[in-house]
């Protein structure tokens, strides 16, 4: 890593010469597949973009130049370019995110790993440079896997209103987002990819003509003023100029010298400029160009000569899922199922195999797939809509006013809800029971084990004049729970055997094994708890809040945000049914967490079996009016 090791800053590749560059992009690589074998991330798109960050960076001065990318899985190398080669605690406390973060360097503005945004930042940030009057460059380094998304769209409108507002926009076609990129625009980009760049052939074409006396410069401007009927006939190019953009490309994105050319003219237009560049996902790395499924697109810790996982995972909540919903699929032909690019990642893969008519991949456009599942739902079919729970939050205006308003029953199953870890603030799936709380008609269930989901899934399905939503967590299923008797539609897990226990603890989804390692403790304590699923957290079963009025304290335990969440929703419940049980609810506080493994983030928000023991012990020591010391050592170790 002799060149790397010298790299401290984007201007320290100023120095460099072509020879000296190709020899740094093959030690990032190396760097890169050593790293991320050793603590899983993005691999894939990172290896694809090693020549593309490294022209960017030559030709643009970051970060008086803004440099944006979009997704931000895709900025290993803009890291390691701007002084950050310190990759051994990638994604884990303390480490470097996977995505830019402010926190950790000025050459990073923004935080986003939601798609599709990149564009609209650029466009506020090139206004903001126009109207302070300020010689500076926006540069927004984008995928066709982002421009599936409508919001990349609205943003290319207005950008290319304005002709003098310049701006790059650097379209890294690896014909991938996570998989292979689908729809009208990934067609188009196709095209252009297996045709000659127009430019070239005008360049030639004029020096030929220039050369022919008399006639050669009037025949030149006669092509010249036909040049949209060549563009398109050549390298049809027309959608981006149709909207008034400038097109440059399709650039070979492993060619340094070709990038840098292809970047300082569009840096010099004035204008708004799309810069098409080809890149192989995964390039240097045999075992990634090999995977068909996403070439690496992330792993988890592998081995860096084979590829293959250093350790078997077992089954995972997404797997359960997958498994159920094709059981599903032959039992009922009117159950289709859609997916936002992510086919694999939400388990819809066998699915998909096994009924290809009846899977949709709509693209990142979870908004424009909520609306067509209402479409489908209106039609007679059961649309069961898989997505990571944070990007629900793109769609709830359509969930909200084209679901429920009309009241059709689609299934929305949200994979990675809750604390999801390493990918930080903006994948975890913390807000999901807060923004449903208020759909009219929404059902909401949190399965706690495999068999849970199993069943709520099927419970689901079977809704046709509502939304329905399931909703897990990320990673391996934790052990079954079985319930030792139910409360109206609620599952009791634990009965304390005395007719006034103190504490009716509700436990909300995969947190059923810290509920009951908590009431173990407390019994400890002496303190009697009745432990509840309720299986369906919206609406509130009708029997909890007579279930409560039997007991001192009512504790609400979920993987959401307390702000509007199930515990929210259950005091209200107590309220309408007057019913005045002290209540608490321990869940996500109102912040943004950083990336961290589920377990210590669970840990530090007192989420863990010792941690809810230690806080409801002090809360019935209160209630006793005296302040018991166990409840300051309790679980302290």
């Amino acid at each position: 890593m002799a060149l790397l090791t010298r790299i401290r800053g984007p201007r320290d590749l100023d120095r460099l010469t072509p020879d000296e560059l190709r020899e740094l992009a093959a030690e990032i690589r190396t760097f890169l597949i050593s790293s991320v074998a050793r603590t899983g991330g993005h691999l894939g798109p990172n290896l694809g973009v090693v020549e593309l960050t490294i022209a960017l960076h030559r030709v643009f001065d970051s970060p008086a130049d803004r440099i944006l990318w979009d997704t931000g899985h895709q900025s290993y190398v803009h890291k390691l370019l701007t002084g950050r080669q310190d990759f051994s605690r990638l994604r884990s406390s303390g480490g470097l995110s996977g995505y830019p973060s402010r926190a950790e360097s000025e050459h990073d503005l923004i935080e986003n790993s939601h798609a599709s945004t990149v564009l609209g930042w650029a466009d506020g940030l090139a206004k903001a440079n126009q109207l302070l009057g300020r010689d500076q460059h926006v540069v927004a380094v984008t995928g066709d896997g982002a421009l599936t998304g409508g919001m990349a769209w609205e943003a290319m409108n207005n950008i290319a209103a304005a002709k003098d507002r310049p701006l790059v926009i650097v379209v890294n076609d690896n014909e991938r987002s996570y998989s292979p990129t689908i729809g009208g625009l990934a067609n188009h980009l196709a095209t252009l990819r297996t045709t000659d760049g127009y430019e070239r052939f005008l360049t030639r074409g004029k020096e030929f003509l220039n050369r022919t006396p008399v006639v050669g410069k009037p025949l030149h401007d006669a092509l010249h003023g036909a040049k949209k009927g060549l563009k398109d006939i050549i390298a049809p190019q027309g959608m981006f100029e149709d909207l008034g953009l400038k097109y440059v490309g399709p650039i070979d994105g492993h060619d340094v010298e070709a990038l840098e050319s292809a970047f300082q003219r569009a840096k010099r237009f004035g204008g708004p400029v799309i810069v098409h560049c080809i890149t192989e996902k995964g390039r240097g790395y045999r075992p990634a160009r090999e995977d068909e499924a996403d070439q690496f697109h992330a792993v988890g810790v592998i081995h860096p000569d084979t590829g293959l996982p250093v350790a078997a995972s077992g089954a995972d909540w997404t797997s359960v899922f997958g498994e159920e919903i094709l059981r599903i699929g032959r039992e009922r032909e009117d159950v289709v199922a859609i997916t936002a690019a992510m086919l694999r990642p939400v388990g819809l893969k066998e699915f998909a195999e096994t009924f290809p008519d009846r899977v949709y991949d709509v693209g990142i456009a979870e908004q424009h797939g909520a609306v067509s599942a209402a479409g489908l739902a209106a039609s007679g079919l059961h649309p069961v809509f898989a997505v990571y729970a944070t990007f629900l939050n793109r769609a709830f205006d359509q969930l909200l006013m084209d679901v429920a308003l009309h009241r059709l029953g689609v299934t929305f199953v949200l994979d990675r809800a809750g604390i999801t870890g390493p990918d930080g603030a903006s994948h975890h799936g913390m807000w999901d029971m807060s923004i449903l709380q208020c759909v009219p008609g929404l059902r909401l269930a949190a399965p706690r084990d495999a068999e849970q989901l199993r069943l709520q899934l099927r419970e689901a399905v079977e809704v046709d004049d509502a939304p329905t939503v399931v909703r897990y967590s990320k990673g391996a299923v934790g052990p079954s729970v079985a319930a030792v008797g139910t409360e109206g539609g609620m599952d009791v897990l634990r009965e304390p055997g005395t007719d006034r226990p103190d504490v009716l603890l509700v436990s909300v989804g995969a947190l059923a094994t810290n509920c009951l390692e908590a009431a173990e403790m407390l019994e400890q304590q002496g303190i009697t708890t009745t432990v509840v699923d309720p299986r369906w957290v919206l609406p509130v079963d009708e029997a909890l809040p007579g279930l409560a009025e039997r007991h001192r304290l009512v504790v609400t335990v979920e993987d959401n945000s307390r702000a509007g969440g199930v515990g929210s929703a259950i005091a209200q419940a107590l309220r309408d049914a007057d019913v005045d049980v002290p209540l608490r609810d321990y869940g996500i506080p109102r912040r943004f967490l950083d990336h961290a493994s589920r377990k210590e983030l669970l840990e530090e928000l007192g989420l863990t079996g010792p941690g809810l023991a230690r806080q409801i012990t002090g809360v019935v020591a209160r209630l006793d009016g005296r302040l018991d010391p166990a409840a300051a050592t309790l679980g302290s170790d």
